[in-house]
């Protein structure tokens, strides 16, 4: 299969000491073919950051929590 890359940006979402972040527009390289993203050092190391900073979210989502059972 061949795997078509395009340059565009993505919702990331992560868990960080016990809270859910979610970080909006990040750049990444994406698989048109399987939606596998791919980002480079410096964005990672910038959602690192952005994670553990200080920064204030630009806005708050409440969401609901499902159990799988």
């Amino acid at each position: 299969m061949k795997e078509t890359m395009i340059e565009t940006t993505v919702t990331y979402t992560l868990e960080h000491d016990g809270k859910f972040c979610i970080i909006e527009h990040v750049p990444a390289r994406v698989c048109k073919e399987t939606g596998e993203q791919f980002f480079s050092p410096e964005t990672v190391e910038r959602i690192r950051a952005t994670a553990k900073g200080d920064r204030n979210p630009v806005r708050t989502i409440e969401t609901p929590v499902f159990e799988y059972v």
